[in-house]
């Protein structure tokens, strides 16, 4: 299975995919943005504003994770951002024909402390500018992105708290319990995080069906 972590550039997504692959049984992180790179080394490929736009990439990135997980099994955290609905389209309808399950998880921040944070981290000006100027693309792709993925507010919480936060949405889709070692819902300053849906299982010819997870209702998001 993979847990796609989706979000605006800047928003966690890669501190959050570190600490969850800690959180969920025989998890790997698979960085997409490492095929982008490995297609910008080809000459004469038509110019982008964005490696997404180039249609090798897109496939590229699915026909990865496919190979990835038959060799490895196991689960994919797949940390990118897809601000553009009909490449995500394109990208779950190709996991889905593959029969692989997807997570859709879309860390949120509200848009104050998301600038702030953005403003504050100096390490990489060029990076800083990029997110920044990828805001506003992030506010008009939000209302697809809370109707495909699970939202998980992230302004009040760690990188730690949050892996927690996404390995509850996971779990309550069906996944195994997370490992003893994650923090309790419980944890001091966490904030308020939504229990998992519990799923009906049932054993039909040997295969286990589950049904649909209840969607969890995404907090916080007025402010925007």
């Amino acid at each position: 299975m993979i847990v796609w972590l989706n979000g605006t550039f800047g928003a966690g997504k890669t501190t959050t995919a570190r600490e969850l692959v800690s959180v969920i049984p025989e998890a790997r992180l698979f960085d997409p943005e490492q095929v982008g790179v490995m297609l910008r080394h080809v000459p004469d490929l038509p110019p982008v504003g964005d490696f997404q736009d180039w249609p090798p990439w897109r496939g590229l990135v699915v026909e990865t994770a496919r190979r990835l997980l038959a060799y490895v099994g196991g689960v994919l955290v797949v940390p990118q951002t897809v601000l553009v609905e009909r490449y995500w389209t394109e990208i779950r309808a190709r996991l889905e024909r593959s029969r692989i399950p997807v997570h859709h998880v879309v860390l949120h921040t509200d848009q104050a402390t998301l600038t702030r944070r953005i403003e504050e981290d100096t390490a990489d000006p060029e990076a800083r500018q990029w997110r920044l100027d990828h805001l506003p693309d992030y506010l008009d792709a939000l209302p697809w992105l809370i109707r495909e993925g699970k939202v998980v507010d992230t302004t009040q919480l760690s990188p730690s708290q949050v892996a927690h936060a996404v390995g509850l949405q996971v779990e309550g889709a069906g996944r195994p319990r997370t490992a003893a070692r994650t923090p309790g819902a419980g944890t001091p300053g966490a904030g308020p995080v939504a229990p998992p849906a519990r799923t009906a299982v049932r054993r039909t010819g040997g295969r286990v069906r589950r049904a649909p997870a209840e969607r969890i209702p995404p907090e916080g998001l007025g402010s925007l």
